[in-house]
């Protein structure tokens, strides 16, 4: 019988953190992760995180985005402020995927007890 080997499972376990890490993209693997309820306490937690931060940022992107249309007076500012999010949400997941490669913890503080709370209540 073979047998499977732990350093493995803990690439193959850091590989799906990484994923669920994605900008945009891994929010549809953390999300599936959430409702199915399945990983260890690490997953689930990287999960909660990276589901919050993708709503967070699209929820800000199409508000300053409808926002821009809508208004004459502020449409630069907002778009500004727009692609301003967008890259602090891409530079905030590409440093937690860096957090994640060094080995040290995956949290963001404030933020993370917040997708504990918030995302534990609803999923």
């Amino acid at each position: 019988m073979n047998k499977v080997d732990p350093l493995e499972n803990q690439y193959i376990n850091r590989l799906q953190l990484f994923l669920y890490l994605v900008p945009v993209v891994g929010f549809f693997p953390a999300l599936w992760t959430l409702y199915r309820r399945e990983g260890n306490k690490e997953q689930l937690a990287v999960s909660r995180l990276a589901v919050t931060l993708a709503i967070a940022w699209l929820s800000a992107y199409t508000l300053l985005g409808t926002g821009a249309q809508v208004s004459e007076i502020f449409t630069l500012r907002l778009l500004i402020i727009n692609s301003l999010l967008t890259s602090g949400y891409f530079i905030v997941c590409l440093s937690l995927m860096v957090q994640l490669l060094q080995g040290k913890s995956v949290r963001l503080p404030g933020f993370s007890s917040f997708a504990e709370r918030v995302v534990r209540r609803h999923l």
